[in-house]
C-alpha cells in the first residue's frame, strides 16, 4: 500500500456496502487548513445504497452530500471549462466507486460512470455541504432552462455486496 503524505485508514465494509475513511486528522492537514481557516475533513463515509457521501469536519460539521450533486458539480476542468461550466445531465443514478487521498488537502472521487478527474478539497466539500440547497436549486433551474434531465440514459440495476 502506498504511503500518502496524509494518513488515511480505508476500511471497506462489504456487508453494508459502505466505504469509510476513518478519523485521521494530521498536523500537515490541520496546518494547511488553518492558513485559509477552512475546516479539515476528519471522516468520509460512503453510503452506497442511499448514494450519499457523509463528510465530517474537525469543527463538528457533518454533511450528507449526494453522489449526483458531487458529480454534476465536479471541480474538474472537464466540467468547469475554465469558468464556463457545462451542464452535466443524466446522473441521477451515479454512485461513487472509490475515494483516493490527494496530498493532505483533498480527495479524488472516482464515480461509477468513469469520471475521475475532479479533486475535491476540504474547502470545496465544506462549501458544498454548507450551501448544498442553493447549489442544488441552481442546478435544477439550469436543467429546466436548458431542458436537461437527471434521469439516466440507460437504466442499470447495480447491486453492491
Amino acid at each position: 500500500m502506498p504511503q500518502w503524505p496524509i494518513t488515511f485508514f480505508i476500511v471497506y465494509h462489504c456487508q453494508q456496502a459502505n466505504l469509510t475513511v476513518a478519523d485521521s486528522i494530521l498536523k500537515e492537514s490541520y496546518f494547511m487548513s488553518q492558513q485559509d481557516k477552512s475546516p479539515v475533513v476528519t471522516n468520509l463515509k460512503l453510503k452506497r445504497k442511499s448514494k450519499l457521501l457523509e463528510v465530517t469536519f474537525d469543527n463538528g460539521d457533518v454533511f450528507n452530500i449526494t453522489c449526483e450533486m458531487l458529480r454534476v458539480n465536479s471541480p474538474s476542468a472537464e466540467v468547469q471549462r475554465h469558468g464556463n461550466p457545462i451542464l452535466v445531465t443524466h446522473k441521477k443514478a451515479v454512485n461513487i466507486k472509490g475515494i483516493e487521498p490527494v496530498g493532505n488537502y483533498a480527495v479524488k472521487i472516482i464515480f461509477d460512470d468513469g469520471h475521475d478527474t475532479g479533486l475535491f478539497s476540504w474547502k470545496l466539500l465544506h462549501e458544498f455541504g454548507t450551501h448544498q440547497v442553493e447549489i442544488w436549486e441552481r442546478y435544477l433551474a439550469r436543467l429546466r432552462a436548458e431542458k436537461g434531465s437527471r434521469e439516466p440514459l440507460i437504466d442499470m440495476n447495480i447491486k453492491y455486496s
